[in-house]
């Protein structure tokens, strides 16, 4: 996550216009000033050769600017124009790949007016809206190698401390109404922190406003300046607040810089609209006459193939669909919001395995059925909660986007590890001499992530390996016995589906003549490590 920036002695009255070349087609929701300035002494300190001036827009000719987002956007702004180095170098890589720019408008075209609306309701500056484009690149589905996720990229403490709900169903991280909410909540209370200096406060954003807070009691104590340009921050949050800059300045020059303007009008792309209860996402689409690739587009947060029973209640649907589908939710009974299927209990069975099975979780089934604690009886009929349709069909739920990620063919020669006990993302990206960050990406996890032993893991190697010695002797020794302690609720299915065993085999192992076992039980179980 990141921070914001704004002088707060200086006030700006940015009025813009500009010339839009369109030659985009109307966007899919599928992811395919003159300032008027008052330099404040520390505005004047800045670092290197930084200096402050008013920014220069060229009339626009074919955008009718009351109609267009972008003028209203760009007459938000209220950072001072600043030039240094620092910026430059982020302008000439912007101006040097016009494709991007123009592939991260369209993935903000769903978001934008959304966006500037609250930045605007809250008097807060325009180039807020554009942090999207630094953070995720305006990909609802963004995942970093830190753990953040969605537009505004909350890591998960982050998120709960804003009221980001993370659950098997949902993350509010990736919902674009609630976490918009809460990162300008969050950026407001960063300026607050630091009077209002818009710089500072995106550099705690990115890096924490602790750390921001440390490098400036430390260029005190020195006698340095304590503006963002004077401070030692780490390279990931010096390159932060340029690239905003850079962005901004670019979008609202564009004729200067030779980049094109997507259309975006000025009016609501999607309406918030209460659903009341939990509803199966391929109902939503179908009674919404969309995809539910769209509707997954508006709604990232769902995990799953509904909705969360606990809430959020609420889907964002495109406004030219959300009158009619209000009228067919309203005439839709309750036992056909999700589709309800008869479970008979077998021997051995959990309800945490059944709750996996049908990709559900045990409170749901626990709360459908007369259930208070979690033991259940074979024979026992289960009214479970379930996906109207098959699982693909849900293409962008968590389980397929992961797929998705990991199925990705890349450049190199494609190896499958099993995690042995001791590795970590590092020494496996040591061992086939790639990235860390690169491995965990090609295999949906972060590097902060847990690996579990026997987990595959996907790695794209640049040159042909041979097995290291360690991994010569695993693959001579994957047949491994070890001893299982019985645990409460434990029973021979559990521990078979648990190890990829056969439970004929555990019975065998362990000369088992009854069906039930006793917590504190030791079995011999001997697992293929590549399976496990």
């Amino acid at each position: 996550m990141r921070y914001l920036i704004t002088n707060k002695t200086i006030s700006f009255l940015l009025f813009a216009s500009f010339t839009i070349l369109i030659s985009c087609t109307p966007i899919q929701l599928k992811p395919t000033p003159t300032a008027e300035l008052n330099p404040s002494t520390e505005a004047q300190s800045l670092a290197g050769s930084s200096t402050i001036k008013a920014v220069q827009k060229t009339p626009s000719s074919n955008v009718n600017l009351s109609k267009n987002l972008w003028s209203r956007l760009f007459s938000l702004y209220q950072f001072p124009t600043i030039e240094n180095d620092r910026i430059q170098a982020e302008i000439d890589w912007y101006s040097k790949h016009p494709d991007y720019l123009i592939r991260v408008q369209q993935n903000a075209k769903p978001y934008l007016f959304h966006i500037v609306n609250e930045i605007e309701k809250r008097g807060l500056p325009g180039e807020l809206a554009l942090l999207p484009i630094v953070e995720s690149a305006y990909k609802p589905f963004a995942y970093s190698h830190g753990r953040a996720a969605g537009l505004w990229q909350f890591i998960p403490s982050t998120g709960v401390a804003y009221g980001l709900k993370q659950t098997w169903w949902y993350d509010g991280r990736r919902d674009v109404y609630a976490s918009t909410n809460a990162a300008l909540t969050y950026l407001t209370k960063l300026s607050k922190r630091f009077d209002d200096d818009w710089f500072l406060a995106l550099a705690g954003y990115n890096a924490g406003g602790g750390s921001v807070s440390s490098a400036m009691r430390k260029n005190r104590r020195l006698g340095r300046p304590t503006d963002f340009w004077a401070l030692s921050l780490r390279k990931e949050t010096r390159h932060y607040v340029p690239k905003l800059i850079a962005i901004a300045s670019i979008l609202a020059n564009a004729d200067k810089y030779n980049v094109t303007l997507i259309d975006i009008p000025n009016e609501p792309f999607f309406e918030k609209v209460n659903i009341t209860k939990q509803l199966d996402l391929a109902r939503a689409a179908e009674l919404a006459e969309i995809s539910i690739e769209d509707l997954y587009i508006l709604n990232p947060s769902f995990n799953q193939w509904a909705t969360s029973p606990e809430g959020p209640h609420y889907l964002l649907l495109p406004v030219s669909k959300s009158a009619d589908f209000k009228t067919k939710l309203a005439a839709l009974p309750d036992s056909q919001r999700l589709k309800w299927v008869h479970h008979k209990v077998k021997n051995g069975e959990t309800l945490g395995q059944i709750a996996r099975r049908y990709r559900t979780t045990v409170t749901q089934i626990k709360q459908a059925n007369p259930i208070k604690n979690n033991l259940i009886r074979a024979g026992k009929h289960l009214l479970i909660p379930t996906a109207n349709y098959n699982n693909r069909l849900y293409a962008s739920n968590a389980d397929m986007r992961k797929s998705d990620i990991i199925n990705t063919s890349r450049q190199g020669q494609k190896v499958e590890y099993y995690v042995q006990s001791g590795d970590s993302f590092w020494s496996i990206a040591k061992q086939y001499g790639v990235g860390v960050r690169s491995l965990a990406k090609w295999n949906a996890m972060a590097p902060r992530d847990t690996l579990r032993i026997g987990q595959k893991l996907v790695i794209w190697s640049q040159h042909p390996t041979h097995p290291s010695p360690r991994t010569q002797l695993a693959s001579k020794r994957k047949n491994q016995t070890i001893r299982y302690t019985v645990k409460s609720g434990d029973s021979l299915y559990l521990i078979s589906r648990k190890f990829n065993v056969s439970i004929i085999d555990l019975k065998r192992w362990n000369t088992l003549n009854k069906k039930y076992l006793k917590p504190g039980q030791k079995l011999k179980i001997i697992v293929d490590v590549t399976r496990t």
